[in-house]
């Protein structure tokens, strides 16, 4: 897998603007010493850093929370940037090789061996590829001698001793290639062009991680052996082991591990990234079909390459204070009543080793991208020439405050895999790993007396360097096109800007709801540590307090029927549900609460499931009482914004272009829908249907169910139950009484499945010719109608995904990743179904459906052997294990179990009536579910070749 992209943005919303990056420049100094070596800051204490003779070095760090789990990472910093011409692509093509045999390992094996100790491949084991790094990753659900040991003698299979064999590395090409298509889609070239302007005459844009499909296709397994003896050296090492283990014995087994591993041949020099090229301002626009409208504004200047020092972090810190205000006044605009832009926020990134940027991101509508930059080059420029005010900033530092003192608090129990995961980030960049508290004490100590004079200064000072320059990518052509876009930004700079306007101090108005609701009933359920409360006006509570994450906790309340109370027969608004959080309150503005809560940790989300509209957040205890007034206050007095409905409207112009772009788009768009036989609730709505679409129209789809509509609460987390019930009666407790939920026929719960038709359903895209994607599904049944062939369905679920894996991935080479999954509903009656799917071309789709029905045939008429059985249960019962480990497991798993008691015997029969599955089983549920001729199958193909396979002859 390449590495996910990203870069370290300070929005005010999520954007889709990152650059590509590893998140971290590449390191030019090939000394390995750790970097507090030449830092003043001190390491986090619980972390034990350690080098070997040959230069390798490691990290251990003793995490007992969760019990037995460990998380495992080899780190070696070779990536893209150090390939040759014509090797473009081979270092992510080395690490699919990784998995593919070794001196010590046969071909195939490595992936079941993690198998057998319980790891799911692309979960548990899973490896990424960066233009400077390659990561690989093993999270243990046990952390045995066996298992660690094991783990440890893979990782230094991977380390020197992959055999990369000629007809591997032939059999490997195409899931390679699997992965440069599905990658490919419009946001992606139009980052590559990003990268092409913002870069010209530098290395990095040329050295994408996925490469060049010519070199991906021809290669010889020579090149990669060459790029593997090259790079893959002890000094360009680190693995990273935190988990529940002893450290003297971690330590030891690390350095028996590793100890015989040979530098080999001379390192070699990073390669030089080349020079950045002087500019003034310039302009460029890219037209992506497809694309979201989106609009960048950049200064590019040499990297930093100063060690990891309290003075640098201090700087820093200040200049994200202000890029805080700025991304502020930027979501002020997006919720006027007719915004220039769509979300905007500021950002600062270094990139690999080659360039820092700092810059502004937008995105907006096409036909408005002169607005849109107006406005952001002009509260850009407000903030420098005029500054922050000092209210702006104390805002500010009460929420950094708030954040970091939540994961202070949480810091003894975070999880293993996210401890790995922070020591690895810090690599590349030599940066040195602090502990929470010493990053509060420091964050402390920076803020004390902080006048906004300071920050002005560091923000003035990160808009410096090279520029402006504008890079517009946009989904049609925009007249003038770069010439146009650089007078656009002439004419906004010659616009004078007045400071920013006062904003008046906010009260929260809902601290209160009436007197306190009185308990009517308590249940307490001892062997889930749950407790079940019903106040007087027919509220349900239930809480079950938990020490995995300290200081966490986690509310979901459910109101209403959800999707069952909505209509079958007209379009469902739940595209729409976003305007509902963002529209306010009746007495206090989303602007205006966020200010008033600024000290305070808490969410606010809405969402329609099957059986309930939810609101949902996650908070702190002490912030407890808030959370719940939010979500009260939300319930009770929602404003309904017009503003925030259009805005989703205006959104919807362009969101079928985008979905059209791609085969994984149209499907991800259409499926629901289809698999549900076109019922509305599930459908997306159409061009005609967005621009019809009033706030009338969801308010009647949703208000009736939240102004009546039975009211459950779960809270899960660290909080007692005496303390969330006494909270909940001072919000939901003191709401005037609600009726209990109605009773529903068969017909309400009644949802068709597809019926099965001699060819494929076909949808068409818009891109490439060689981008297909294909699904087929069997019905089964509702979860109810018979749990212990339910839960025999997930485990012949896991028995298709290895066996297509073997035969798609491992055998054929056709797919990057085929997927297999199976729905059993708690809500629905008689609906299930059990589907695999792939990524592949055109071509390739009518072998996908032969290979499926053999399996399903071959799983139909004979059992599985011993080890495939295990291989397919044992990671499913772990990954089970660690999940009920987890408040949001026990937060999804108790909800509705005071209505629907049968909740709670699923929960205690998951883990036993999944180790009492057989290979019987399996053959049985094949046979009852797969059952030939009742598949039903759909395509995404490209629109050319769908209209080329529809043409008359002539």
């Amino acid at each position: 897998m390449i590495r996910a992209i990203g870069a370290k943005l300070a929005l005010a919303a999520a954007l889709s603007f990152a650059l590509l990056s590893t998140s971290a420049p590449a390191v030019a100094d090939p000394a390995r010493e750790w970097p507090q070596a030449q830092s003043d800051l001190a390491p986090d204490p619980a972390i034990r850093f350690g080098v070997l003779p040959n230069g390798m070095r490691y990290a251990l760090r003793r995490q007992t929370i969760p019990a037995q789990q460990t998380s495992l990472r080899l780190w070696i910093h070779a990536g893209s940037l150090m390939e040759a011409e014509d090797q473009r692509g081979l270092a992510h093509f080395l690490e699919h090789m990784a998995f593919n045999g070794s001196e010590g390992v046969k071909e195939g094996e490595m992936v079941k061996i993690l198998e057998r100790l319980g790891l799911s491949f692309g979960g548990d084991t899973n490896a990424s590829t960066g233009f400077a790094e390659t990561v690989y990753k093993f999270d243990l659900p046990k952390s045995s001698p066996a298992t660690i040991d094991t783990s440890l003698m893979l990782f230094r299979e991977i380390a020197s001793r992959l055999s990369i064999r000629q007809d591997a590395v032939d059999r490997e090409r195409g899931v390679v290639l699997s992965e440069e298509r599905a990658r490919d889609a419009p946001a992606y070239r139009a980052q590559i062009q990003r990268l092409a302007f913002l870069m010209p005459g530098q290395r990095l844009p040329n050295r994408l991680p996925i490469g060049k499909v010519e070199v991906l296709k021809t290669a010889p397994a020579s090149r990669i052996a060459d790029f593997y003896s090259q790079w893959y050296r002890p000094d360009r090492a680190v693995l990273v082991a935190v988990g529940d283990f002893d450290l003297d014995d971690m330590d030891a087994r690390v350095r028996k591990a590793f100890s015989d591993w040979s530098p080999g041949q001379p390192g070699l020099a990073d390669p030089d990234q080349g020079p950045i090229r002087p500019r003034g301002p310039e302009a460029r626009v890219v037209v992506e079909p497809g694309v979201q409208a989106s609009l960048q504004l950049i200064w590019t200047r040499p990297p930093p390459r100063s060690p990891d020092t309290a003075a640098k972090r201090r700087a820093e810190l200040f200049e994200n204070l202000g890029f805080a205000v700025l991304n502020r006044r930027f979501s002020a605009i997006t919720r006027t009543a007719d915004p220039p832009f769509q979300a905007a926020g500021a950002f600062e990134t270094d990139q690999d080793d080659a360039m820092e940027l700092t810059g502004v991101s937008v995105s907006l509508q096409p036909d408005r991208w002169r607005e849109g930059l107006a406005a952001v080059e002009q509260g850009l420029r407000r903030l420098i020439l005029h500054g922050v005010r000092q209210d702006e900033l104390d805002r500010e530092i009460e929420e950094t405050r708030a954040a970091l003192r939540a994961t202070a608090a949480s810091a003894a129990t975070r999880r293993q895999s996210d401890l790995a995961g922070e020591i690895v980030d810090s690599l590349a960049d030599r940066t040195v790993v602090t502990s929470p508290a010493a990053d509060l004490e420091a964050f402390e100590a920076a803020v004390r007396d902080l006048r906004a004079a300071t920050v002005n200064a560091a923000v003035a000072d990160a808009y410096q360097g090279n520029g402006p320059l504008v890079f517009m990518a946009s989904p049609t052509p925009i007249a003038g096109g770069n010439d146009a876009l650089l007078a656009a930004l002439t004419a906004s700079q010659a616009t004078p800007v007045a400071p920013s306007g006062e904003t008046k101090a906010a009260d929260w108005p809902y601290a209160r709801f009436g007197p306190a609701g009185l308990v009517a009933q308590r249940r307490d359920i001892k062997d889930l540590g749950a407790s079940f409360i019903r106040f007087r006006n027919g509220v349900r509570l239930t809480v079950k307090s938990t020490k995995f994450r300290d200081d966490e906790v986690l509310v979901r309340v459910n109101v209403g029927g959800g999707m069952l109370d909505l209509a079958r027969d007209r379009q469902s608004p739940y595209w729409a549900t976003g305007a509902f959080i963002e529209g306010g309150l009746g007495r206090i503005g989303v602007e205006d609460m966020e200010r008033a809560l600024a000290a305070k940790v808490y969410g606010a989300r809405f969402a329609i499931s099957d059986d309930a509209f939810v609101l949902s957040g996650a908070t702190r205890t002490v912030d407890l009482p808030t959370q719940l007034q939010v979500l009260a206050a939300y319930l009770t007095d929602a404003a309904w914004g017009e503003a925030a409905f259009q805005r989703i409207k205006v959104a919807g112009q362009t969101v079928h272009a985008q979905y059209e772009a791609t085969d994984e788009g149209v499907m991800s768009r259409d499926l629901s829908g289809l698999i549900h036989s076109g019922d509305r609730r599930w459908t997306f709505p159409s061009r005609q249907e967005i621009a019809a679409a009033t706030l009338s129209d969801l308010r009647a789809a949703i208000a009736p169910s939240l102004a009546k509509g039975a009211i459950e609460i779960v809270v899960v987390g660290d909080v007692t139950v005496e303390q969330a019930v006494v909270m909940v009666a001072a919000t939901f407790g003191a709401l005037p009484s609600r009726a209990t939920p109605r009773p529903l026929s068969t017909a309400d719960r009644r949802v068709t499945f597809p019926k099965p038709a001699p060819a494929p359903i076909v949808l068409t895209h818009q891109g490439r010719a060689d981008q297909a994607s294909a699904l087929i599904a069997w019905p089964t049944t509702d979860f109810w109608a018979d749990p212990k062939r339910a839960r025999e369905v997930a485990v012949l679920r896991e028995v298709i995904r290895l066996r297509l894996t073997d035969q798609l991935r491992e055998a054929q080479g056709v797919t990057y990743s085929p997927a297999v999954t199976s729905q059993h509903s708690q809500t629905w009656k008689g609906w299930g179904y059990i589907s695999a799917d792939i990524e592949a071309p055109p071509e390739k789709l009518p072998g996908f459906f032969r290979d499926v029905e053999a399996i399903a045939a071959d799983l139909s008429a004979h059992q599985v052997g011993a080890d495939e059985l295990a291989r397919a249960k044992t990671p499913r019962l772990e990954a089970l294990q660690r999940a009920r480990l987890t408040n949001g497991y026990w937060l999804g798993e108790l909800s509705g179990a005071q209505a629907d008691p049968r909740r709670l015997t699923a929960i205690r029969d998951l883990l036993p009536a999944t180790r009492r599955v057989t290979a019987a089983d399996i053959r049985r549920a094949a046979a009852a579910r797969l059952v030939p001729g009742r598949a039903w199958k759909l395509i995404a193909v490209p629109a050319a070749a769908q209209a080329a396979a529809t043409r008359p002859s002539p």
